[in-house]
C-alpha cells in the first residue's frame, strides 16, 4: 500500500523543484514550444495547475474536470500568461492540493478520476506526483527523465506496467532495468517480449516520452503501446 504522507512530502518537493526552475524562465520563454506536440510551456505550466484544482474536486466528490472541452479551454485560456501569474497559479493550487490532502479523514475510500477510472483515495498524491514530475521534464529546461527520483522512476514503471496489464493490444512483455527489477505487463502470449534498459529509457519508453530506441529488445518487436 502507497505511503500517502510520503508522497504528499514527495509532491511538495517536486513542486518546489518546477517552481524554483520555472522562475528562471522569462515571458518569451513561456511562450516557447515544450516537448509535448501542439503544447507551449505555458500549456504544460497551465495544465499542471488545473490538474491540482481537478484533484481537489476528486478528493471532494466532484467530477474531476466538467468536460474534456471545458479542460481543454482552461488550458489554452491559461497557456499565454506571463510567468509570474503562471507561477502563482501553480503555488496557489498546489496549496488546494495541499489543503484538501490534509483534511482527508479516509485514505482507504474509492475516488474517481477521469473516463471512470476510480482509484483508491491514497493513491491520488502518487498521481499528482507523476504529474508534476514528468511534466517537469517536459518543459524541455534542462530537467531530465535521469534526474528523476530513483523510488519515483521505480514506482512509475510499475504503475504504467500494471495500467498495461491485461491490454488487448499489448502483447505479453516481461521489463527489466539495469539494476536487476523486473515487471510484466500486456495481454496473454506464451513467449513474452522482454523489453530491458535503464530505468529513465523504461519509464521514458512507457510514458510516452521516449520511441524506445535505448531499450534491448527479444523476443521479438518492441510492442507499440496505446496512449495514455
Amino acid at each position: 500500500m502507497n505511503d500517502h504522507a510520503h508522497d504528499l512530502a514527495s509532491v511538495q518537493a517536486a513542486t518546489e523543484r518546477l517552481l524554483t526552475a520555472v522562475a528562471a524562465l522569462d515571458d518569451t520563454a513561456v511562450t516557447q514550444s515544450s516537448r509535448l506536440p501542439g503544447w507551449t510551456r505555458g500549456h504544460v505550466l497551465a495544465h499542471l495547475a488545473r490538474n491540482a484544482d481537478a484533484l481537489v474536486n476528486v478528493m471532494e466528490g466532484r467530477p474531476m474536470y466538467v468536460s474534456a472541452e471545458a479542460r481543454e479551454a482552461d488550458i489554452e485560456r491559461d497557456a499565454p500568461r506571463p510567468v509570474t501569474d503562471q507561477l502563482a497559479d501553480l503555488r496557489e493550487s498546489a496549496a488546494r492540493f495541499d489543503a484538501v490532502c490534509a483534511a482527508e479523514s479516509d485514505w482507504t475510500r474509492t475516488v474517481e478520476l477521469r473516463n471512470g477510472v476510480t482509484d483508491r483515495a491514497g493513491r491520488v498524491p502518487f498521481r499528482r506526483w507523476a504529474e508534476v514530475a514528468l511534466h517537469h521534464v517536459d518543459l524541455g529546461i534542462g530537467h531530465e527523465l535521469e534526474d528523476l527520483p530513483a523510488e519515483f522512476v521505480r514506482r512509475e514503471i510499475g504503475f504504467l506496467a500494471e495500467r498495461f496489464t491485461g491490454h488487448r493490444d499489448v502483447p505479453a512483455t516481461r521489463l527489466g532495468t539495469t539494476d536487476g527489477r523486473s515487471w510484466t505487463t500486456g495481454g496473454a502470449g506464451d513467449v513474452p517480449v522482454v523489453v530491458e534498459g535503464s530505468p529513465a529509457d523504461l519509464v521514458g519508453w512507457l510514458a510516452g516520452r521516449r520511441d524506445g530506441s535505448g531499450l534491448t529488445v527479444k523476443n521479438g518487436a518492441l510492442p507499440a503501446l496505446p496512449p495514455l
